[in-house]
């Protein structure tokens, strides 16, 4: 078959090659199975993220938006479900924080950019978001010092151990001798770093401790205006809904890793094709295709 015969265009406008050719012609065993398509649930700051970068929402015409992933996904609820469902799937696709990714599933590039730390910093990687909290209002005395731990040297040491610091030349830690106890709430993708700074601060501040509380970015927003939680931390930016009540304060820069099973062959996809995955534009694994834009 000629390369004019296997291209075809696509509802977008643009060409289509079929990534199983290409990967024959690589000399990799193309997968063929029907593609299992794996996404985060409604509230989840990693998924608003995902689908706003990937253009799998719209914008509509009164001025709210559309989420046009695929009613066949499934939900994955947390990020250690999401890498267990992709891990147990041959033909699974799903995303995570780039921080909680391990070897049980393996990261995809992204337009020929590898996710990683060094990649988000520099721009490089086209998938970033930022971890943030807020506080309703202005944080009282607890929450003000451990926020301050956060964005000092050494809680951004932490941070730039798996995600990208936010803080230049930070200055060291200068506790306030807090004591009591502080609850932070929200995102199960900005979790396992809190859990790392809280564990810190903790070691160095005996009289005070840190309740993290698992959900997500919206529920651990909602928490801190209803004042169930000292602190909400979210892996997306806020709506202008929670502008009029929480403060926020961007701590590290994450990218999102699109992931796949260890056994899948496919090592790189272009933003285009995982727009047509997560959209159910392309449902099989031997329709996924190389993308080019029509000069």
């Amino acid at each position: 078959m000629t390369q004019t015969q296997t291209k075809k265009t696509s509802a977008r406008g643009f060409w289509l090659i079929p990534l199983a050719a290409s990967l024959a012609l690589s000399g990799c065993t193309p997968n063929t199975g029907e593609i299992t398509v794996v996404s985060r649930e409604d509230g989840s700051g990693t998924r608003a993220a995902f689908i706003e970068l990937f253009g799998i929402e719209e914008k509509t015409a009164d001025g709210g938006r559309k989420d046009h992933t695929t009613d066949e996904a499934i939900i994955a609820k947390q990020s250690d479900v999401m890498m267990t469902q992709v891990a147990g799937d041959e033909d699974a696709i799903g995303y995570l924080s780039l921080g909680s990714l391990n070897e049980t599933v393996k990261a995809v590039s992204i337009d020929g950019i590898a996710p990683a730390p060094e990649a988000v910093a520099s721009g490089e990687y086209p998938v970033a978001r930022p971890f943030l909290v807020a506080t309703a209002g202005d944080p009282d005395a607890l929450a003000a010092d451990f926020i301050g731990y956060i964005l000092a040297a050494e809680g951004q040491t932490i941070v730039n151990e798996s995600y990208t610091a936010v803080v230049a030349d930070a200055a060291p830690y200068a506790s306030t001798d807090p004591s009591g106890t502080l609850v932070v709430a929200g995102s199960s993708s900005v979790a396992p770093v809190m859990e790392k700074l809280a564990e810190a601060y903790e070691a160095v501040n005996p009289a005070a401790q840190v309740d993290i509380q698992l959900s997500d970015s919206s529920a651990g927003l909602q928490a801190a205006i209803d004042g169930t939680a000292d602190i909400g931390m979210s892996s997306r930016d806020l709506k202008e809904s929670e502008t009029a009540t929480l403060n926020a304060t961007v701590i590290a820069r994450d990218g999102i890793a699109l992931i796949v099973n260890q056994a899948n062959p496919v090592t790189d996809l272009t933003s285009d094709q995982v727009h047509a995955i997560f959209t159910g534009t392309v449902t099989s694994w031997s329709e996924l295709t190389e993308v080019d834009e029509l000069s």
